[in-house]
């Protein structure tokens, strides 16, 4: 997209949204007395992380719609679809009406709710939810919050705008939701390496990525290992090469292959979730990053399948995070490796007795239990929701006797 082409676009969507202002003034005032059939909506970005929380809080008796207008290759597994029923640049302001009448609470992310792709409306919406009584719990995903001024990692800097230079062009518009979400939100969420990019969140979480490790459990042999006689099998499943370090990855197993190392590397792109999951129980090693500086959800499901992964895990937030009191120790099981380290950390793994990384990939399952699991992440958001009011309509979940919460 061009500069052009992007100022005319956010010209039409302001001219549409001088026009429809005043009629949303009035919707958001009279649906604050409508009666909303669901607790919580989650969307409208299309992220795999809107299913898996809509399943964190269903544990806790809430119910729950995840909702987009567009969606990307990696799922298309959303309850509502509101592109499907009306034009893509209209369905901004049709899925906001559908909202006020629908959510009590709204889960969304930096970039804006329903509203989030238009200009004036987006600088509104916000307030427009408080208006109409709608609880906002907001947190990043990455993209949203990158305000590339405000993180000390310029390594990732140089990543995003050379995988995606067009992001100058909406860095206003980054900068200026981050804040208004930041002022405005009923709670904010931070965590990861998004830290780097926030000045106040009312949660701190290791990062609010959740996954069903009942269901992924359940995949035979999944903490299998191959035979120590086998090359150390490695997956990398980049959707940003740069940002993920993608190209040092590939050079350090080239070089390690022509050193005699036994030793093979699949890079899997463009493939839905589900087959990406098949892919990684085939693996004994996952490589995720180098640039980042902590953990996402590609690393947190193949932890989840009992492998180990192999991840760049900056000082400082390692720091931040035991410093908080939610990560203990020696406790992350990630096996770290940057842009300058990762081929003597192949090597390194190429040469570990296939018990030692059966014993790591089970080690990651138990820290995925503990951390990223529908009940971890389930209770924090359920003492988010009744912090502002916002209780369950349904029976709340049976006491566990181990602690915690079953269904």
């Amino acid at each position: 997209m061009t500069y052009y082409r992007y100022l005319f676009n956010r010209a039409v969507y302001f001219a549409v949204d001088v026009v429809a202002l005043l009629p949303a003034i009035v919707i958001a005032a009279i649906s604050r007395i409508a009666p909303r059939p669901v607790d919580v909506g989650l969307g409208p970005l299309p992220t795999i992380n809107s299913r898996y929380h809509k399943l964190c809080l269903e544990r806790f008796g809430y119910s729950c719609e995840t909702f987009v207008y567009y969606t990307w290759y990696f799922t298309s597994d959303f309850d509502v679809h509101f592109g499907r029923h009306c034009p893509r640049p209209f369905a901004p302001y049709v899925a906001f009406v559908a909202c006020l009448f629908r959510y009590r609470c709204l889960y969304t992310y930096f970039n804006g709710g329903p509203l989030g792709a238009t200009t004036l409306l987006a600088r509104c919406e916000p307030l427009l939810l408080r208006l109409a009584g709608i609880k906002t719990v907001v947190m990043p995903y990455g993209s949203d919050v990158h305000v590339l001024t405000r993180t000390p990692n310029r390594l990732l800097v140089h990543a995003i705008v050379t995988d995606y230079p067009e992001t100058r062009y909406a860095a206003r518009k980054t900068a200026a939701l981050l804040d208004l979400w930041t002022l405005n939100a009923d709670h904010v969420i931070s965590g990861n390496d998004w830290v780097h990019f926030m000045y106040h969140w009312d949660t701190l979480m290791l990062s609010h990525f959740a996954v069903d490790t009942d269901a992924i459990g359940g995949v035979p042999g999944a903490v299998q290992v191959h035979q120590p006689e086998a090359p150390l099998r490695l997956i990398h499943a980049p959707n940003h090469r740069n940002i993920k370090g993608t190209q040092h990855i590939i050079r350090a197993v080239e070089e390690l292959r022509a050193e005699g190392v036994a030793i093979e590397l699949s890079v899997v792109e463009r493939v839905p979730n589900t087959e990406l999951l098949t892919l990684v129980q085939s693996a004994d090693v996952v490589v995720d990053q180098l640039v980042i500086g902590w953990y996402a959800m590609f690393a947190i499901e193949a932890m989840a399948l009992g492998k180990p992964v192999v991840c760049h895990v900056r000082h400082d937030l390692r720091e931040l995070y035991i410093g908080a009191g939610l990560l203990e120790p020696g406790e992350l099981p990630l096996v770290e490796a940057s842009i300058l380290t990762i081929k003597e950390t192949l090597r390194h793994l190429a040469d570990t007795p296939r018990s030692e990384l059966r014993e790591l990939g089970q080690r990651s399952r138990a820290y995925v239990e503990k951390h990223h699991s529908l009940n971890a992440v389930g209770s924090i958001f359920d003492g988010i929701n009744r912090s502002l009011g916002v209780h369950p309509s349904g029976s709340p979940p049976a006491p566990d006797p181990h602690g915690g919460s079953s269904i």
